[in-house]
């Protein structure tokens, strides 16, 4: 087991957003024995399921990406005195909680392939699936209520509730390319930053920080969640393939509201939203290009990423709560991370 506050490898200097070079595994060094133990703990979860069920549950959790999730809550847990084994716990459930609404996302989005592999609904078909992301789900929660107090459990099934909410908010609207823009931030608070914020808030808590420090640490990851997704959106139309790990285009292709869009359609009027609507139902390449060429007409891209970065801003705000130092300093440089990226959206 790692000890409270145990730090394996030095703490990087956190970049400024001139410091192009930097990768999200420089910013995650501190916390790389901590994820390992997540993930380790995680595929033990698999013994839990009935022999039949197992294959699945194992095929579901073993398709972790960037973990950034986890890494959140160990970051987070740094700030306040460092990792334990119920932040180590913490992480397992919220990475299985992510996990599970991704098995349903790919059973919506009728998605084949995820991360460079078959999605358990295209392996086992969508009856299997369905039931594998609600196993997870409970499996999930039953870990959280086996903490001494109910609290943890109460955050996990609160932000569970209002992740899935914002799924089933997303897919009545799908085809709805009008939202407001109010109405699409509440949208990716509740889809993506519930789980940034419920990853910092018990890492903090369950480390020791006060409660003026841990709801400072909740604020933080609601803001950096949700310009992660504002990024994941203009990624989807201005990125490249291999960075997105996906076809481009492919929200816009499946009726999705995403921020460059809704910015067009403000300044372009009702006539845009007829073209957009007509090339949902016959997308390919070539109308990716179009689009595109619409999109910088009307510079959407640069008004995405100042967004993005009003709401970088509001996470390193929250920060200044936290009292300084290198760890702090770790979740000051996952932000200038993420403005890096944005920025280099667009650069050919």
């Amino acid at each position: 087991m790692i000890a409270a506050g145990t730090q394996a490898t030095p703490l990087p200097d956190a970049p400024t957003t001139q410091n192009t070079g930097v990768e999200l595994t420089e910013i995650f060094l501190s916390v790389a024995p901590f994820l390992n133990g997540v993930q380790q703990q995680l595929a033990e979860q698999v013994a839990a399921f009935d022999p039949e069920i197992a294959p699945y549950a194992e095929y579901a959790l073993s398709r972790q990406g960037k973990q950034l999730r986890a890494a959140l809550t160990g970051l987070a847990a740094n700030c306040a005195g460092g990792w334990n084994d119920s932040v180590t716990r913490a992480a397992v459930i919220i990475e299985m909680v992510h996990l599970a609404t991704l098995v349903h996302d790919d059973i919506m989005d009728e998605a084949e392939v995820r991360r460079g592999r078959p999605t358990l609904a295209s392996k086992w078909g969508n009856s299997v699936a369905v039931l594998t992301g609600d196993c997870l789900f409970a499996h999930s929660l039953k870990l959280a209520s086996e903490f001494p107090t109910t609290d943890v459990c109460r955050a996990v099934s609160t932000a569970t509730r209002n992740v899935c909410s914002g799924e089933i908010i997303q897919n009545n609207r799908k085809g709805d390319l009008q939202l407001a823009e109010e109405q699409y931030f509440e949208l990716i608070r509740m889809k993506t930053g519930e789980l940034f914020a419920l990853a910092c808030e018990l890492g903090g808590s369950l480390a020791g920080a006060d409660a003026e420090e841990t709801q400072a640490l909740r604020r933080y990851g609601m803001a950096l969640g949700t310009a992660y997704q504002i990024y994941d959106d203009c990624l989807d139309l201005f990125g490249a393939e291999e960075t997105a790990g996906k076809s481009l285009g492919t929200d816009i292709a499946g009726g999705k509201a995403t921020l460059p869009v809704l910015l067009l359609q403000q300044q372009a009027g009702p006539e845009m939203t007829t073209k957009l609507k007509q090339m949902v139902g016959q997308w390919d390449e070539n109308q990716l290009n179009i689009l595109r060429s619409w999109l910088s007409e009307f510079s959407t891209l640069e008004q995405s990423q100042a967004r993005l970065e009003r709401y970088l801003a509001e996470a390193l705000e929250a920060l200044e709560v936290i009292e300084a130092s290198a760890h702090r300093d770790v979740l000051t440089a996952l932000t200038r991370f993420l403005a890096q990226q944005s920025a280099q959206l667009g650069v050919s």
